[in-house]
């Protein structure tokens, strides 16, 4: 939360334990109670929650699969007791085997997590079209989410850098205005619970996850500036998981950039 005052955040993103560990981190309904308190203080108005990077949801390995589940449960728990907006979730991978049943039981997984959980939304975060990795398109967060139960509980992440290096073409108003319509399409705005806003250290289409800072890749600053100023993005969490001019994180500097592109997108899309 400290951090998050001093760069200049109005949301954060947080781990509820270490991101490459199994081993969950015990909290009480004190350390709930302190971090809503510090919410209270703090300037900081929304928290997401970023599962660990090892949930494979769509494994056909019975330990990782418990362990994918007990880990995403353990966040949505985390996440009812801080009152975060949201658990960000990379699904996993269907590595070589068949994808439709590997979508069946990534939905088995979230739908087990989410009934032993109370009120934390679960946001499937869309990814940079890896080879076999899960969420790489619309069509397919959609039908992660109806395997789970298609309930109201269920929502998605987009992620800038993911959507570019993807080959969704966010370049322009256009493009940004045909994105969101076959995210409304197969997803459903409604679900969309959060950004992430990154820029790209590689091309258009070139299905690799390399995040750069605002205006600094291939993404570029005009375009970074129309993706941030999108309408319909207004009051939703968004996190910027951009290197840094240190290479150890977004800095006050950074956050100073976000917001002058947000005001330049602004600009532009009045005039056009």
């Amino acid at each position: 939360m400290g951090r998050g005052d001093e760069i200049g955040c109005s949301s954060i993103q947080i781990f509820n334990q270490s991101p490459r560990a199994w081993k969950p981190t015990k909290y009480t309904a004190a350390d709930f109670e302190a971090f809503r308190d510090a919410m209270d203080d703090s300037k900081v108005e929304s928290v997401i929650i970023h599962a660990v990077y090892l949930i494979n949801t769509a494994t056909d390995d019975d330990e990782i699969r418990k362990k994918s589940a007990a880990a995403l449960t353990h966040a949505l728990k985390i996440g009812d007791g801080i009152g975060a907006d949201g658990v960000v979730l990379h699904a996993g991978s269907s590595k070589t085997g068949d994808p439709v049943a590997a979508t069946i039981r990534s939905g088995d997984v979230i739908s087990e997590a989410l009934s032993e959980s109370e009120e934390c939304p679960v946001l499937i975060e869309g990814m940079a079209g890896h080879k076999g990795i899960l969420g790489n398109t619309f069509e397919q967060i959609e039908a992660i989410t109806e395997a789970a139960g298609g309930g109201k509980r269920i929502g998605f992440c987009l992620d800038s850098c993911h959507l570019f290096a993807g080959g969704y073409d966010i370049r322009t108003v256009e493009g940004i205005d045909d994105v969101l319509r076959q995210a409304d399409e197969r997803i459903g705005l409604e679900r969309l619970g959060a950004l992430h806003l990154n820029d790209s250290k590689f091309g258009f289409g070139k299905k690799r996850d390399r995040h750069e800072d605002l205006g600094k890749g291939e993404i570029g600053s005009k375009s970074m500036a129309l993706f941030l100023s999108e309408p319909r993005f207004e009051g939703l969490p968004a996190t910027m998981e951009t290197p840094g001019p240190d290479r150890k994180g977004v800095t006050a500097k950074d956050m100073k950039t976000a917001r002058r592109l947000l005001k330049r997108g602004m600009k532009l899309r009045d005039n056009t």
